[in-house]
């Protein structure tokens, strides 16, 4: 048998060609990170496999399949997918992410609170960034990190000891029990009621779905998923096979059709705010739980710290999940990398509680997640890895070397279903359950 690199594995993922300087060789420094999520994705087909169908998920498929699509590159401080920068700061990094149109407004009162710009208004996005990196120079990390969560923005300030001095336990998930375990609990044939957006959630979904699970995903006609509005292949990967449901969150129907599908789902997959749900009394600690069912929550930072948002980007800066390029610095590792890292833990550690009769509650957060894959051990065999100038990675000790590769294609999937197009039928067999 050939031994195995997570070096030479990460130039091979995709990933590797993700991370680093546009106009530099690219990274290897956060290869352990691959290695692990190679461990995960083996122990999820382990578990899959004791209560449905066995999934083995690509873990370059995983990681890159999204870049591939959209065609994006590595771009160093900047995030591949270009919302996120990483700020030199007075005593380190802070990551921001300025995704959405009230990020960007936001900044003149970030730069206020700090106190330099005052309300001052700002010219455009390159604008609101000359000012961002400006004002950074000045604070410190956490000043900076604080104080757009303050104002809602994503921001996290990278930790300041070293890759290899950090710890993080696994698994990077909380278990508290919700309801009785039930000894029919299965993937097979279970229904996954998913209520969150974007990636890390539906990724989660997608892969219970492979297990054999009954996916139904639920939006409000208002404020669908906003992956809809992005790469359509990659939001069909996500979502081919699953039902769609809509309901009006604001209204006692729509209300009532949620608290129906909670009710009668195996598995519930959420990623809002706590507080959203117990605004419409829906929160799992307010609600009774059928026997076996497991509640899959995902948030930015953890339940215990609800107020706190992320995306994938600032989220992996948060857990320390960046690459190291040599005299230059931190830079962004992948694309959005916690986003699919914690779908795929999230699937596993749903898996997991279901194999032992399910009645869990999971907090999954994302931070944790990077943390973990930040902390992972290097490879267990010595002797240098190099890049070379023509893009390939040489392994000294086992004396291969592997090209770097550009980021790998999902495999390709049928559409996904319209928004609520399913609803009706949905419907129906609540009000028959």
């Amino acid at each position: 048998m050939v031994e195995g690199c997570p070096v030479l594995d990460w130039a091979a993922s995709g990933a590797m060609a993700l991370t680093g300087y546009p106009d530099g060789v690219p990274d290897m420094s956060p290869a352990p990170a691959f290695g692990l999520l190679s461990r995960v994705t083996e122990e999820l087909a382990l578990a899959t496999r004791r209560t449905g169908s066995e999934v083995r998920a690509d873990p370059a498929e995983l990681l890159t399949g999204r870049a591939a699509l959209a065609g994006l590159s590595r771009r160093g401080r900047i995030s591949a997918g270009g919302s996120a920068r990483l700020l030199r700061t007075r005593d380190g990094w802070c990551a921001v992410s300025l995704s959405r149109r009230e990020d960007v407004d936001a900044v003149p009162a970030i730069i206020g609170r700090l106190g330099r710009l005052g309300g001052l208004g700002l010219p455009g996005p390159s604008g609101v960034w000359v000012a961002l990196e400006g004002t950074a120079y000045t604070v410190s990390a956490r000043a900076l990190a604080d104080t757009a969560q303050l104002l809602g923005v994503p921001a996290a300030a990278l930790p300041l000891d070293s890759p290899s001095a950090r710890s993080a336990p696994w698994p990077p998930w909380r278990m508290t029990h919700i309801a009785a375990p039930s000894g029919s609990a299965r993937l097979a044939g279970a229904v996954v009621a998913d209520l969150s957006s974007m990636w890390a959630g539906p990724l989660c979904a997608r892969l219970l779905g492979l297990a054999g699970a009954r996916v139904i995903k639920v939006e409000t006609p208002g404020r669908p998923d906003g992956a809809r509005l992005g790469e359509r292949r990659f939001f069909d990967w996500l979502h081919a096979g699953h039902h769609s449901m809509t309901a009006d969150f604001r209204t006692d129907s729509g209300r009532a059709a949620l608290a129906a599908l909670l009710a009668a789902a195996d598995v519930v997959i959420e990623a809002s705010r706590p507080r959203a749900l117990a605004n419409l009394g829906l929160a799992p600690e307010m609600i009774p739980h059928r026997g076996g069912q497991v509640w899959l929550s995902i948030t930015g930072y953890g339940r215990a710290e609800p107020d706190l948002v992320a995306f994938g980007d600032d989220a992996a800066v948060a857990g320390g999940l960046v690459g190291y390029v040599d005299g230059l610095g931190p830079v962004f590792c992948a694309d959005a990398v916690a986003d699919p890292l914690t779908g795929v833990c999230g699937a596993l550690a749903v898996a997991r509680a279901v194999a032992e009769g399910g009645g869990q509650l999971i907090d999954l957060s994302m931070r944790a997640v990077a943390a973990c894959f930040a902390a992972a051990p290097g490879p267990d065999h010595h002797g240098p890895h190099v890049v070379r100038a023509d893009g390939t990675v040489l392994c000294s000790q086992l004396a291969r070397a592997q090209a770097v590769l550009p980021p790998r294609r999902p495999s390709p999937t049928g559409p996904a279903a319209e928004l609520g197009a399913d609803t009706e039928a949905v419907l129906g067999w609540l009000a028959s359950c």
